[in-house]
């Protein structure tokens, strides 16, 4: 029995209509003569997702109970016997009634599915179990129902349900979601905007994936080897030489003539690790890669050309940019060279010859240093040549009457061998002579003379000659790998301690300096810099260098003056005081430098944007004081005036009720003026950075009611819901008390009369937020941080009110706690204050 196929539509939030697609794809069905069953459907009480159930076959449910409470499940016996065409069940992740045949209903559709059966579910992305951590970080809430990856891939169809997270918004509002009681609460947590954007993202990221597979499949499956440009994509290989910037930059000039085009940067390095590229090079030009918004590979392979083509063809390339080569005009003759290989074996891929400024000046790439024996095994070496073959023949004379001479020929290369492996190549050829030599003279006719009798002797002594020297030659090769082998293992632990000990430093570049100085047992270690105006000379010129960093004794002042330096960039130089370190240790030191300057850099960024940041809120704040003292001083101090000049006239009789009138207009506007000045001065303390701040444990259901006390008659308009046991935030609750008088005063002073004014809280990770929902005219997003500046009236003609300056000093106050006040738009219009203050952390 073939098994059936399965739809599945994912969503990227609940509400987008997944359900509502798959009952209207079985409505489709059914209309055109398909036998379509629902196995289960969930409609949550909405009514236009339950009219298209209507005219469908449901398959009853089976009830089980549990724990005293009966709960009805899918039943998979009912449906398999039904056999159907088509089963709609809903909700792929939904983890079934303990005591069920199947823990998850994506189990139960297995069955389903291999009993012939095609099968059309629906899922939402924060259930896919590859992404539930995510979703989690991003919302707030965690996800306990999910599903493998695996079982989703596996669907022969995936269609994404998408919607605007706006137009999801408002159907939330308009109560086609979720009912009343709970919109307001799932609009301020769950199905905030940045959510619904960020859920969607992930979403459309998977189907990409999933539409990539398929791709690939479809043309394995087909044996399909030609070049789709189905995207395009640009592969930049790079050598680890100079000329790498050059041809990044010229690469991602390519990609950026075609929208969406992807950026890939490859580094091949050879399997036999006899080619060495600059770690230095390779670590800026991955830094230069990644900030244009490429990716950066690195691949292995014996054949340079056929590994990079490799790669191009298994990301799907359309362009290869490849660097014109090094080489001078005689080695090109030799060899055509890896661009003109690739551009022979590149098929579709169209492929860039870049010319630089390193074409034809030779191969600058450092060449990997030949493994040295130690003297004391070279010194054997020709002892056992010089010495030991002699012994030999001395040995196998007595016995020259019932040895042959091939079997003599045959123990002379044995010892040509233990010479080759204790001393190398040199003295193993050298013994291969000496062995020739001696018999000749001892062991073949005519003896004790250099004459060799017969063409079979002459021939059996010059295989001799031959396979020794390349025996001797083979082993020493076989020697020298596997020293490289070990040192290549050595160095590739040392980076790794590098890069373990920079992740789990607080300082980076002091840890770099630190490790290298350890490692290779140095005196010190020091990152020098150079100055702007370097003098002549400048690599003894202790004034043109500066001192960045260093580690150990007395600190190198100028490359001349350490024992081994690398030349990072045109302004940075490494440089290690202690011993003479070898040339096969630079490509290590080389790597360490290279990180040395990219730590560097990010704790320059680092700094550079801690001290902008003050400087910014200055700025911001010296505006905000400015134009309070200018514009809305004035207003309450000229009605006060006005108000006291009155009663002091001596022309006009004056009213007992209208003299009330004008102390209270002046009570008012005195009163104004006095909370304006303590708002300038809390303003001007903060700009100042001298606000006397006393943060603490501050519960939000003692300071929410003094904050209504405060409002007086405008509290009556606040209808305010705080859960059950809020965790304490950490503030000052005389500053918080302010910041939520400001906030709700604001948003009752602009909202219509008859609304009613929503204030809410939630605990999202390590975070509270408190929302101030309004229903009044709302901001445009345009100029929602214009109501942060003091007595923006944003085209309000009304001179005596308008926004104000309790914003601004509203929202400095929450950031002086560590919190934030940000604007959103109220779905079905108005404006809400979101304000989020930090938890206290628990000990």
């Amino acid at each position: 029995m073939a098994r059936g196929r399965l739809r599945v539509y994912l969503g990227a939030a609940p509400g987008v209509g997944k359900t509502y697609a798959m009952l209207g794809e079985g409505q489709r069905r059914q209309g055109r003569g398909t036998d379509v069953v629902v196995g289960l459907v969930e409609t949550h009480g909405r009514k236009v997702t339950a009219t298209l159930v209507e005219g469908l076959e449901i398959v009853p449910r089976k009830s089980m109970e549990h724990r005293g409470a009966v709960f009805t499940e899918m039943d998979v016996d009912a449906v398999i016997a039904r056999k159907p065409k088509v089963a709609l069940v809903d909700e792929l992740a939904h983890t079934n009634v303990p005591g069920s045949r199947n823990v998850k209903r994506w189990q139960d559709i297995e069955e389903i599915l291999d009993a012939g059966i095609d099968v059309i579910s629906t899922v939402n992305i924060q259930h896919l179990e590859s992404v539930n951590d995510v979703v989690q970080q991003i919302t707030g809430v965690p996800q306990r129902e999910t599903v493998p990856d695996e079982v989703v891939r596996r669907a022969d169809q995936v269609e994404l349900v998408d919607i605007d997270p706006e137009a999801l918004r408002r159907r939330m509002a308009h109560g086609n979601v979720y009912p009343p009681e709970k919109i307001d609460a799932s609009l301020a947590n769950y199905f905030r905007e940045g959510n619904l954007t960020a859920l969607r993202e992930l979403a459309l990221l998977w189907v990409a994936g999933k539409v990539d597979e398929q791709l690939d499949r479809y043309r394995a499956g087909h044996h399909i080897e030609d070049l789709w440009e189905t995207r395009e994509r640009v592969v930049v290989a790079l050598t680890g030489g100079p000329e790498g910037d050059t041809l990044v930059r010229r690469a991602a000039r390519i990609a950026a003539r075609t929208k969406g085009a992807d950026l890939l940067a490859v580094h091949i390095t050879r399997s036999d690790g006899l080619t060495g590229a600059d770690p230095a090079n390779l670590a800026r030009q991955r830094t230069l890669v990644e900030s244009l918004g490429g990716t950066y590979h690195q691949v292995v392979g014996y054949d340079v050309p056929r590994a990079l083509i490799d790669f191009a063809e298994g990301v799907n390339a359309t362009q290869l940019v490849l660097g014109a080569s090094r080489r001078g005009r005689f080695a090109q003759l030799l060899s055509r060279g890896v661009g003109v290989t690739a551009t022979a074996l590149s098929g579709p891929i169209d492929v860039h010859l870049v010319t630089h400024a390193e074409v034809a000046s030779g191969s600058r790439r450092p060449r990997a240093q030949r493994a040295v024996l130690s003297r004391s095994r070279r010194a054997t070496g020709w002892a056992m040549a010089l010495l030991g073959m002699p012994a030999v023949a001395w040995l196998l004379t007595p016995f020259r009457g019932w040895l042959t001479l091939s079997s003599e020929i045959v123990l002379f290369l044995l010892m040509v061998v233990c010479v080759a492996l204790v001393g190398g190549m040199r003295p193993g050829i050298t013994a291969a002579f000496v062995g020739f030599a001696l018999l000749d003279w001892f062991f073949t006719p005519p003896f004790q003379s250099m004459t060799v009798s017969g063409l079979d002797n002459i021939l059996a002594l010059s295989i001799y000659v031959l396979v020794a020297a390349m025996v001797s030659a083979v082993v020493d090769l076989a020697a020298r790998r596997t020293r490289e082998a070990a040192r290549a293992r050595a160095d590739a632990e040392v980076l790794s301690t590098l890069a373990g000990s920079v992740l789990r430093g607080e300082h980076a570049l002091n840890a770099l300096l630190a490790r290298l100085r350890e490692t290779f047992g140095l005196g010190a270690v020091t990152l020098l810099e150079r100055r702007e105006a370097p003098s002549p000379g400048d690599t003894s010129d202790p004034e043109a260098w500066r001192i960045v960093a260093t580690s150990g004794g007395a600190p190198c002042t100028t490359p001349a003056a350490a024992d081994t330096d690398v030349t990072i960039d045109d302004e940075l130089v490494l440089t290690a005081r202690g011993r003479l370190l070898d040339a096969s240790d630079r490509r290590v030191l080389e790597a360490f430098a290279a990180e040395a300057a990219v730590a560097l850099r990010q704790e320059r960024l680092r700094r550079e944007a801690e001290q902008a940041r003050p400087l910014a809120e200055a700025d911001k704040m010296r505006t905000a004081l400015l134009a309070a003292v200018s514009h809305d001083l004035r207003t309450p101090l000229a009605s006060a005036k006005a108000a006291v000049e009155s009663l002091r006239a001596t022309d006009v009789e004056w009213s007992e009720h209208d003299e009330r009138e004008l102390l209270a207009t002046a009570e008012e506007s005195l009163a104004k003026l006095d909370r304006l000045v303590t708002n300038l001065l809390d303003m001007s303390r903060l700009q100042a950075g001298v606000l006397g701040l006393s943060l603490q444990a501050v519960a939000l259901d003692e300071v929410f009611p003094r904050a209504l006390d405060d409002l007086g008659g405008q509290a009556a308009r606040l209808n305010w819901s705080l859960p059950e046991c809020v965790p304490a935030i950490s503030a000052d609750p005389a500053l918080l008390e302010r910041v939520l008088v400001n906030v709700m005063s604001n948003a009752v002073r602009y909202s219509p009369p008859q609304e009613r004014v929503l204030v809410t809280a939630g605990v999202h990770g390590q975070i509270m937020e408190i929302r101030v929902i309004d229903r009044g005219p709302g901001v445009p997003a345009a100029d929602r941080e214009r109501i942060f500046l003091p007595f923006q009236r944003l085209g309000d003609r009304d001179v005596h009110t308008g926004v104000g300056l309790g914003l601004a000093l509203a929202r400095g106050l929450a950031e002086a706690m560590g919190g934030s006040l940000r604007p959103e738009e109220t779905p079905g219009g108005g404006l809400t204050m979101v304000l989020t203050l930090p938890l206290v952390e628990s000990t």
